[in-house]
């Protein structure tokens, strides 16, 4: 059986959110590091709490591998002279290999005859290897980092202690003035130094000192605990994971608990208690079974059960404090219309560059009836969608918001239906921000899938007009992820949407109505669509579609997006099929020709039928016409058979037509055959960009 090895990084309080990626890190950094010095082991098993990141290794080998290699050298013309003796250069080389020229053997390769050598490295002892380890803890990087003393070294927190054990020996290890040892730290309050007397002693002498170090049993006394409370008083209660996952993140020694809060606060929408508990106090909520609020909360801290009673009031405390304040706010928005907190809008800017929060609002309103129209609302929805972008900012001058920013939209719509809009307008002014994250939870209804577009679609419009366009990882306004979410709605929603058709409409229909505010809205129309295709290729790459497809699909002369989405799925789903190469290769041959045209995208081509030299160029052009008249009225797939069917044709055409004859007009006329049939294959893909293989 091999030996276990413990490291432990002692600290101050490390951030909740950073102590998972932190155990993490560690492992992937330990294990880089054995595998580059080939130190054998069993398993890792990483620990973590809010004051130290460990791992521990077991059946780690006594000593590293041995290594063992043969050695090229110089040719033997070079490492003797004609006297046989050894030159310069085969000095030279075996002292660099630590050996002599009595270790020289000659091998012939490619028909002469080389100097080789063995060279033997015997393997370190394990305690000597991990004795390096250092590197990995001073090599961990973190979002943010301090100094502290006189140092320079930075780390997220303060190093206050290092452990270091193989089986039941120290190694030494130093990071700045702090020595590795055997001694571990218990609980701040509850728990006392204690020394190792071996490695595999961690967890057991870490619990004895209210210390429970391994987070999935720390998550699983926490899960347990809460659902005992639940079971006792016939709660219903949401472990919420990213919740659970901080507060499990937050305690050495987890003990649940259980406070209350005065019903009065129950009239507020559960938004904002729950908003109050989860989001500023990381507790739990409650609800009775038949799904109502209960003026429960449910905490972890971190300690054991004594003076649990203290605790509980000091959280109730808190958290009544939060709940007043809301109240007061909640009563005091209610006391202000709709219009006026949009009249105060026009004073609030959106960017210096661009103008106000009511400009944009002025802006999304044509937006959204443009969109609204080409998806097809119907009139009583196009209302609807107008009255919502008339006023769907308007709770960003609450003092709701103002006090819980998490809460715009949510209480948007809680204060439109209080002041007597319809549901659907509500509704979609809570869902124009959806969605808020890049899985995060999409508009459910036409209307404020709309709405959302129209917004998201205004910001990255009103930014790119006034050139302020990401590049690199700058991204300071958040566009990227706009438009990610122009993607994923429009995907979900099976919308045709052109993002350069749309852009240059909605540039002239702001100019009519004089709501442009200065802004050149079709301006780096370009742009525009390239970074919209790179969150396209970004929506293709999470869906598992093979990259040279997304390449020919983006490549394509096909802006509408669902048609972009459709022809992925279609070359996905074709690659397979035993025609698809065939076709491919006959599909791009005729836009390897077409590329010796000069027309432009915007001429229409016609063929004369009467320059045509054989059979072949009547049957394809036939055919192409066929297609050319179809085209519009069939599906992408229906486009992509009627294509396939092509390819015998296309053989045909070949074999029996040189394209690049002298006589000019017969050379334009068939390259104008070439190029229409071309601009059909380009409204699937740019089938260059396939592999065929």
């Amino acid at each position: 059986m091999g030996q276990t090895f413990l490291l432990e990084i002692g600290l101050e309080e490390i951030p909740a959110h950073v102590v998972t990626p932190s155990r993490q890190q560690l492992v992937k950094r330990t294990a880089d590091f054995l595998k580059t010095q080939r130190l054998a082991y069993g398993d890792i098993k990483s620990y973590a709490t809010p004051r130290r990141l460990a791992i521990m290794l077991t059946d780690v080998a006594t000593k590293q591998a041995d290594v063992k290699k043969e050695l090229r050298g110089p040719a033997k013309r070079i490492a003797q002279d004609d006297a046989g003796n050894w030159t310069k250069a085969a000095q030279g080389f075996v002292r660099g290999q630590g050996l002599t020229t009595d270790d020289i053997t000659f091998k012939k390769q490619k028909g002469e005859d080389y100097v080789f050598v063995n060279k033997f490295t015997p393997g370190k002892t394990a305690a000597e290897v991990l004795s390096g380890i250092t590197e990995v803890i001073t090599s961990m990087t973190f979002p943010t980092n301090m100094h502290w003393g006189n140092f320079d070294f930075e780390y997220i927190r303060p190093i206050h202690w290092l452990v270091a054990l193989l089986d039941q020996t120290v190694v030494p290890l130093q990071v700045l003035n702090i020595k590795s040892g055997r001694t571990t730290q218990g609980h701040r309050f509850l728990g006392q130094p204690v020394d190792l007397a071996q490695a595999s002693d961690y967890e057991t002498a870490l619990a004895k000192q209210f210390v429970v170090v391994d987070p999935e049993k720390r998550k699983a006394t926490i899960k347990q605990q809460i659902e005992a409370l639940a079971t006792k008083n016939n709660w219903v209660v949401a472990l919420d994971p990213d919740l659970l996952e901080e507060v499990n993140n937050l305690v050495e020694y987890p003990t649940a608990f259980a406070g209350q809060f005065k019903t009065k606060y129950l009239q507020m929408p559960d938004e904002v208690l729950i908003t109050s508990m989860k989001d500023h106090q990381r507790f739990f909520y409650a609800r009775d079974q038949a799904g109502k609020l209960l003026p429960i909360f449910i905490s972890v801290r971190n300690g054991n059960a004594d003076y649990l009673d203290n605790v509980i009031s000091g959280n109730e405390k808190v958290l009544t404090a939060r709940l007043e304040d809301a109240q007061f706010f909640y009563n005091e928005d209610q006391q202000q219309t709709i219009a006026t907190y949009v009249e105060r809008l026009k004073k609030v800017t959106f960017h210096e560059k661009i103008g106000t929060l009511y400009e944009k609002m002025q802006r999304v309103q044509l937006i959204g009836q443009v969109l609204g129209q080409q998806i097809g609302l119907t009139a009583p929805e196009l209302t609807d969608l107008k009255r919502a972008s008339e006023i769907y900012k308007f709770d960003l001058m609450t003092g709701m918001v103002g006090e819980f920013p998490e809460l715009q939209g949510i209480m948007g719509e809680k204060y439109a239906l209080l002041q007597g809009e319809k549901p659907t307008v509500a509704t979609a002014i809570r869902e124009h921000y959806l969605p808020i994250s890049a899985d995060g939870v999409l508009p459910q209804t036409k209307i404020g899938a709309v709405l959302a577009v129209a917004d998201k679609f205004d910001s990255i419009a009103s930014f790119f007009a006034v050139g302020l366009i990401p590049n690199g990882s700058n991204d300071p306004y958040a566009l990227r992820r706009q438009a990610a979410g122009i993607v994923r709605i429009v995907k979900t929603e099976e919308w045709h949407l052109n993002i350069t058709a749309l852009q240059q409409q909605i540039g002239q229909v702001l100019t009519e109505h004089k709501a442009t505010y200065g802004l050149k809205f079709a301006a780096n129309v370009t742009a525009f669509q390239q970074f919209i295709n790179e969150r396209m290729r970004q929506w293709f790459g999470q869906h598992k579609i093979r990259y040279d497809i997304v390449d020919a699909v983006l490549a394509s002369h096909e802006n509408d997006l669902k048609q972009m989405f459709a022809a992925a799925k279609l070359l996905e789903q074709q690659k397979d099929d035993p025609a698809f190469k065939p076709t491919i290769e006959a599909l791009t041959r005729v836009l390897r020709l077409s590329e010796k045209a000069d027309f432009n995208d915007q001429d229409t081509l016609t063929v004369d039928p009467t320059l045509f030299e054989n059979d072949a160029e009547k049957q394809l052009y036939t055919a192409v016409e066929k297609l050319r008249q179809q085209a519009d009225q069939q599906t992408l797939a229906e486009n992509y058979q009627a294509l396939e069917a092509l390819r015998p044709l296309i053989a045909a055409y070949f074999d029996a037509t040189m394209v690049m004859v002298d006589d000019q007009a017969v050379r334009t006329n068939r390259l104008k055959q070439l190029v229409i049939l071309a601009r059909l294959i380009f409204g699937i893909a740019d089938l260059n960009q396939l592999i065929i293989k």
